[in-house]
């Protein structure tokens, strides 16, 4: 491994650690529930709903989020098995506040899922709004880290691959729509 993989993964290691160390009771079961969002079923849901035209002026929004939503989470699961990175290891006296979903880390599926609606929709929505819609989306990738399943970098590269999703869906809906 490359030294500066390795200084990577300790410095992910230190920011995770210090937020974790810096949880709050009262934050933590309003941070369990935000987290939810980002979940399968919530995700596709909201993304499947919109795409279907359930609100009709966000139909076009909700099919370039239904796509986004699919293609990044075909590639957090080709990058899960490819880098293989465990779950992190938090201080000694502290859990995960939450039971993840599989073993790997890297990259954060909820923190894709998260943007890859959130995005969409913020740019769709008037600008209050849409900051609104857009800091919710980065408050589940976020979460991620407070409840300890997650290293913040697997927040960011979650977070990338919405980004690239995103940019991705227009042109390629345009092509085979």
């Amino acid at each position: 491994m490359p030294a500066w993989i390795a200084r990577l993964g300790r410095f992910d290691e230190r920011l995770l650690h210090a937020l974790v160390l810096r949880r709050r009771e009262w934050l933590d079961v309003l941070v369990q529930g935000l987290t939810r969002l980002g979940d399968p079923p919530v995700a596709v849901a909201v993304a499947g709903s919109l795409a279907l035209g359930v609100v009709p002026s966000l139909q076009e929004t909700g099919v370039i989020s239904a796509f986004a939503l699919a293609f990044s989470h075909l590639l957090v699961q080709l990058l899960k098995r490819l880098f293989s990175r465990k779950r992190p290891s938090l201080p000694v006296g502290l859990e995960s506040l939450i039971q993840p979903p599989d073993r790997f880390s890297f990259p954060s599926g909820h923190a894709a899922a998260g943007l890859s609606i959130a995005l969409p929709l913020s740019l769709a929505a008037p600008i209050p709004l849409g900051i609104l819609i857009l800091g919710l989306g980065i408050a589940v990738g976020l979460s991620r880290c407070y409840l300890g399943v997650h290293y913040p970098g697997d927040v960011l590269a979650g977070w990338a691959l919405a980004a690239l999703s995103v940019a991705l869906a227009d042109p390629l809906l345009s092509v085979f729509g």
